[in-house]
């Protein structure tokens, strides 16, 4: 198998000859002028012949110098073209992204942002996958997932976008008819309307004093989506655990409840999750970027500013 040809020679040696001279070439290319020296007499050695006639004041070209130097000064140009180019691509984003979001979250958060992104990224594309299963991103080939819940160990890289609290709830009407939980191991008692996904159904709490506490649901129904939920709360159905940015026009207008308030549940952020590996591709940072930024909370204005 023969070997590559010098393209480091040739390099060198063009640069020489573009500089007229072996030191300013060297300052160029950051590099010593021993080194630029030796790439230039390896590359005399494998062609068998001097390309440079030196002297302490100038540099000129020998014969076989001459019938290199067209065709070295192209390899030089199309090297420095194809790694500007390079990193060109890496600094400015662009490219195809394929993202995994859950159903309700992406149709209601994410989506809506995307015009803006793609307006400021032109040269991205994106294909947003709505699902509240759990997708596997190295199997299935997604650069990134949105994910709302604890993030276990796992070799995944995780980043927590933004804070997404979640309650549980149920309507007036309920608690009325089958009065309120004192503690969440008392949910046993109560009928409760399940989260069905690949990972399980426990809802897991934490008191303000410290204790904590774990519970399997059980009730009459179960859904695999968090908007299907809300109307079986609203009727009175049953308790549930859903994320604020779900119930937080029924909690403000008092068709849900939050109950045991005093008991925080887990799993309350939204998190971006890439794949295992070196750096993330500009395109994918920028929207990680973006995203995050959309979904930063708004800080509450100081004293006596209207808020934004």
């Amino acid at each position: 198998m023969s070997k590559l040809p010098d393209f480091e020679g040739l390099a060198i040696f063009a640069k020489v000859l573009q500089m007229q001279s072996f030191a300013r070439a060297a300052g160029e290319l950051q590099l010593s002028k021993a080194t630029v020296s030796k790439a230039v007499s390896r590359l005399e050695v494998k062609l068998g012949a001097r390309l440079f006639n030196r002297t302490s004041r100038r540099l000129s070209l020998t014969e076989a110098g001459k019938q290199l130097a067209e065709r070295a000064a192209h390899i030089l140009a199309e090297g420095e073209a194809a790694e500007a180019e390079g990193i060109a691509n890496a600094a400015a984003p662009r490219g195809h992204i394929r993202l995994a979001a859950p159903m309700s979250f992406g149709v209601l958060r994410i989506a809506p942002i995307l015009p803006e992104f793609l307006e400021r990224f032109p040269e991205v594309s994106i294909d947003l996958h709505l699902s509240d299963a759990h997708v596997d991103i190295v199997g299935e080939g997604f650069d990134a997932a949105i994910r709302i819940a604890d993030m276990p160990d796992s070799s995944l890289l995780a980043r927590t976008l933004a804070p997404m609290p979640r309650y549980l709830v149920a309507a007036p009407k309920y608690l009325a008819e089958h009065g309120r939980p004192s503690h969440p191991l008392r949910l046993s008692e109560h009928r409760c309307i399940g989260y069905a996904s690949t990972v399980g159904d426990t809802w897991h709490f934490s008191h303000e004093a410290g204790d904590t506490a774990t519970v399997r649901p059980t009730g009459p129904l179960r859904v695999n989506n968090g908007d299907a939920m809300m109307p079986l709360l609203t009727a009175g159905s049953g308790l549930g655990i859903l994320p604020d940015f779900i119930l937080r026009d029924a909690l403000d207008d008092g068709r849900l409840e939050v109950v045991l308030p005093e008991w925080k549940v887990s799993g309350g952020a939204v998190h971006w999750v890439s794949p295992p590996g070196g750096r993330r591709p500009k395109r994918v940072e920028a929207l990680s970027d973006f995203v995050a930024e959309k979904l930063a909370p708004r800080r509450a204005p100081a004293a006596g500013q209207a808020p934004a």
